[in-house]
């Protein structure tokens, strides 16, 4: 199993579905398990952190039109250039990302606390030199996305996690997520959280620090491109 796949992604999984959208995980066989999403709202729908599988298209017909692609993470622009120029959209960029569009190779436009036209409201987690990542979160549906900061893939749990905050972060955990009650958890790496999704995080959170996933030694080299 590799870390990180590439080539064509034609094996792709469907996961997360629910009636505001659905995730996929396009190389299902590699080990950090890269999850993307399209999530369904009245201005259309958003493909966030897309890595592109041949079966996108074909997923999206009972969702409508994309109304844009949404990098939330600094090295997660992933395929988002060539997943937005493909259905003629933009880059949406939060504003603490704007500097992410030196990367892109399509239009890019940056928003500030909400994205356009929709309930998800943006939650900075960190922002540095090194790592920016902004979370959204919509209170009609609870529905709580982060790209980053906590997974599930093996990579981020220890046994007995649903919800694992990642290496590189449990001394220092996404204490922004504190007080979110989502009804779900769409994550960036591994498959999302849609059964008691609260107490998954408070715990994610309360035991990052004295938890080390069985993964951490050998990953710690490898995470910034993920």
């Amino acid at each position: 199993m590799t870390m990180k796949a590439d080539g064509p992604a034609t094996n792709a999984r469907k996961i997360d579905r629910w009636d505001g959208g659905f995730g996929w995980i396009a190389y299902p066989e590699e080990e950090m398990q890269r999850a993307s999403h399209a999530l369904a709202t009245d201005e259309g729908v958003w493909l966030i952190d897309p890595v592109d599988t041949s079966d996108l298209d074909d997923w999206l017909d009972e969702f409508g039109e994309v109304a844009g692609v949404v990098a939330l993470l600094g090295r997660h622009t992933r395929d988002a250039a060539e997943v937005a120029n493909r259905y003629e959209v933009p880059v949406y960029l939060p504003e603490p990302l704007s500097s992410a569009r030196r990367e892109l190779d399509a239009p890019v436009e940056v928003f500030d606390g909400t994205l356009p036209g929709t309930g998800y409201r943006t939650v900075t987690l960190l922002d540095t030199p090194v790592w920016t990542e902004v979370a959204l979160y919509d209170d009609e549906s609870g529905t709580l996305v982060v790209p980053e900061s906590v997974g599930t893939a093996e990579f981020f749990r220890v046994p007995g996690e649903r919800l694992g905050v990642h290496p590189a972060r449990r001394l220092v955990p996404p204490t922004p997520l504190r007080g979110f009650v989502p009804e779900r958890i769409l994550v960036g790496h591994g498959e999302g959280i849609t059964e008691d999704a609260p107490a998954a995080l408070r715990t994610a959170l309360s035991s990052a620090r004295r938890n080390t996933p069985k993964l951490y030694a050998k990953s710690l080299r490898n995470y910034l491109p993920l």
